[in-house]
């Protein structure tokens, strides 16, 4: 076999792969199997993992809470080949309030840049019936480090099918029905993120959520 039939086939095989991967991603058991934990406008969030298998690729959550539901681990392995992100949502049952201007997150970082996301919930969020943008920030953080960060809702920038777009919409708060974090190669503003803040090839992950809070206009 010369040396481009053999490529051929290796590519072939590949792709053969990474489609049957994609067909045996269970994202319905993902969501029944969602983990409760934070108290966020009165209601404990339920966290489900949606990782690049839905896609064919081969990235895992294992994300968990702490016994009294206070800390989220959102924690796993990133596998660059045939994907490239590990993400966790929760739905916001009733949206955000009206008046709802910031978003406050405290949490324990690993040194690696995640993304903060907000959405509709709508569940073709990766296929060609997405018609909504979600929202989009990044969460830089520091190694073991505590950190708070305030999240502007008129900061966010809006994507869709994981990528930045210029768009005359405007976010709604009390259309926002799901929030999430993500881990990723690339970062919301469409760029790579860095190997210094994501890492390259198969590599673990850690980032603990302590606290998500809603902030009015007169709370900033």
């Amino acid at each position: 076999m010369n040396l481009f039939k053999r490529l051929f086939y290796l590519a072939l095989i590949s792709t053969m792969g990474q489609v049957m991967r994609a067909a045996r991603y269970d994202r319905a058991a993902n969501e029944r199997n969602a983990i409760p934990s934070l108290k966020f406008l009165g209601h404990t969030l339920k966290w489900h993992r949606l990782d690049d298998g839905v896609m064919g690729g081969q990235s895992e959550t294992v994300h968990s809470s702490s016994t009294d539901d206070s800390e989220l681990h959102f924690s796993g392995q990133i596998n660059t080949s045939g994907g490239g992100f590990c993400s966790i949502r929760s739905p916001i049952e009733g949206g955000l309030p009206a008046g709802t201007a910031a978003i406050r997150i405290c949490y324990i970082g690993d040194g690696k840049t995640y993304k903060v996301l907000f959405s509709d919930g709508n569940k073709s969020a990766f296929g060609p019936s997405r018609r909504s943008p979600s929202w989009q920030c990044d969460l830089p953080t520091k190694k073991d480090a505590d950190d708070t960060t305030t999240i502007r809702l008129d900061s966010l920038v809006p994507s869709l099918q994981g990528g930045p777009i210029s768009t005359d919409v405007k976010i709604n708060p009390t259309e926002v029905k799901e929030m999430g974090f993500m881990l990723s190669l690339k970062l919301s503003s469409g760029e790579s993120n860095p190997v210094e803040t994501f890492g390259s090839g198969i590599f673990p992950f850690s980032l603990k959520i302590r606290s998500i809070e809603a902030l009015s206009a007169d709370e900033l």
